[in-house]
């Protein structure tokens, strides 16, 4: 007897539907065809036991397991759950012709019991546009599937309660859920607050513009002077997760298997802090089955790169392309896959290798020319594409003892979202332009103007103060923000001040 039933996977942050077409017939031996990986060949074991667990016979004849299409590979142990219902449906034990309106996901215990599975909010989603009247899944990925209206979220702690579904003996309540009020609940609710940060006004004024406009940013300063703790903090000033964001966000984390059990939409931003060993693979993403990496983790939030000289000099020049595209693209021999990767890169370092140049207090130790070298592990491309480098000396002794309240991450926020809302006024006839960060040159041109006193001041500036070439667009880019946050249609001369001490890094002679 030939049944089908229906699964899912998952490619890149979309899913495609899989046809499981099982038959039991006279022979021997059980089989699964349609380029399955090795988790779903020991779905065998895994099957056999869960069904003699609960009473059910495996068919000691030949069973022939196909998964189409064949030419999409199909990989994990979440295909458990359909593969058992369809050999006991073609075993004649389960008796239903409701099998095939609903995607079936979950992987199997030897006890029948059903783990959670990862990339459900995609299926969901696939599920609904091909018509499918509902998705059964462990009752840990509910809540997750929920989040898809018009669409049964049927689910099961056991295959048991599973086969009593199809077969009317037991009725299964489907999961609901009101995204719009779940979402506005906790929406906007992070841990740290720029109150609890006591001076460092200067940081805070820079990591203000860097939201406003979108802009990364690199601190330098000394062991223990902040930057770790300024960086945690930057999420909480961008602009409210929207809900598109917040979906796009879930669907790479659920792809990832970050969201934990029971976990439904994210709405706060991703803040992502990857150790400085990480490969080229896990930052950027890849893998036989390509899975997202740390910037496409990122996507909407914050990429914390904390001590980045440290990092491998192959593992930075990877993220080039993604900081300039807002995507990365994985190419297999066979596929090509998409992640999006929309973040705000933060880095921090320290100006040398003990920590301590230009230190108002400490002394120096590095050798000649050992500074120049450490800063020389940074690209000049990747530096490039940071639009403000900023110094950040330590907290003094009456600053943080100071009882005065700092300005709270709320209060920052509103100015970053009025400023926000006149670039997106600027830019409503530019789909893929959203912040000042992402003008291309041209851009920049009819935009940024500026009045011959400012000309004559960034002239000088870049003369007295030896800025490189690069260091023109993106001065006028932070001035532009700068001037959005004040609220005025030209950029003034203070804005182009403001701007142009944001180029550390940049000046000659800085590092000796």
């Amino acid at each position: 007897m030939l049944t089908k039933t229906y699964g899912s996977a998952v490619q890149g942050v979309n899913a495609a539907t899989i046809t499981i077409e099982v038959v039991v017939s006279q022979g021997t031996n059980f089989y699964v065809v349609g380029l399955a990986d090795n988790a779903i060949k020991e779905s065998q074991q895994r099957i056999e036991a869960a069904l003699k667990f609960r009473g059910y016979k495996m068919p000691r004849t030949k069973v022939v397991v196909n998964m189409a299409p064949a030419d999409i590979r199909k990989e994990g142990s979440a295909y458990d759950l359909p593969i058992a219902l369809g050999i006991l449906h073609a075993s004649q034990q389960l008796l239903t012709d409701e099998l095939g309106e609903y995607i079936i996901m979950g992987e199997l215990a030897l006890d029948g019991a059903l783990r959670p599975i990862r990339g459900v909010l995609p299926i969901a989603i696939q599920a609904r546009k091909e018509g499918f009247r509902g998705i059964m899944l462990p009752l840990a990925n509910a809540q997750e599937a929920a989040i898809v209206n018009n669409l049964d979220v049927i689910p099961v702690e056991t295959m048991q309660q599973a086969i009593d579904f199809f077969e009317k003996r037991h009725a299964i309540t489907p999961v609901t859920l009101d995204t719009r009020q779940v979402f506005q609940q906790v929406a906007n609710q992070y841990t740290a607050d720029f109150a609890d940060v006591q001076g460092q006004e200067n940081i805070k004024r820079a990591l203000e513009i860097a939201a406003a406009g979108g802009h990364n940013v690199i601190m330098i300063g000394p062991p223990g002077a902040g930057k770790t703790m300024l960086a945690k903090r930057l999420p909480g000033i961008l602009p409210m997760l929207t809900m598109q964001e917040a979906l796009e966000t879930t669907k790479i984390h659920s792809v990832a298997g970050k969201l934990g059990a029971n976990a439904s939409l994210l709405s706060t931003r991703p803040f992502r802090s990857p150790h400085h060993t990480i490969s080229d693979v896990a930052l950027v993403g890849g893998g036989g089955n390509p899975q997202p990496g740390e910037i496409s983790l990122a996507h909407n939030g914050v990429l914390f790169l904390d001590e980045l000289p440290e990092f491998k000099r192959t593992v930075l020049e990877v993220m080039r392309q993604p900081l300039e595209e807002r995507r990365v693209t994985i190419s297999r021999a066979k596929v090509s896959i998409d992640f999006p990767s929309n973040f705000m890169l933060i880095a921090s370092m320290n100006p040398c290798p003990c920590g301590y140049y230009n230190h108002p207090e400490k002394e120096c130790v590095c050798g000649p020319g050992v500074v120049q070298r450490y800063l020389n592990k940074v690209s000049g491309p990747l530096l490039d594409r940071i639009d403000l480098h900023v110094e950040v000396t330590p907290v003094t002794f009456d600053q943080m003892t100071a009882t005065r309240k700092s300005e709270t991450s709320s209060a920052i926020q509103q100015r970053v979202e009025t400023a926000r809302a006149v670039q997106a006024g600027r830019f409503r006839e530019f789909p893929d332009v959203y912040s000042n960060a992402m003008m291309p040159p041209q851009m920049v041109k009819d935009l940024c103007q500026i009045d011959e006193a400012g000309r004559t001041l960034l002239k000088t500036a870049m003369e007295r103060l030896g800025l490189s070439a690069r260091a023109y667009d993106r001065i006028l880019k932070v001035a532009r923000t700068i001037a959005d946050l004040a609220g005025t249609e030209e950029i003034r001369l203070e804005h182009l001040a403001e701007a142009i001490q944001y180029r550390s890094l940049d000046r000659e002679g800085w590092a000796g």
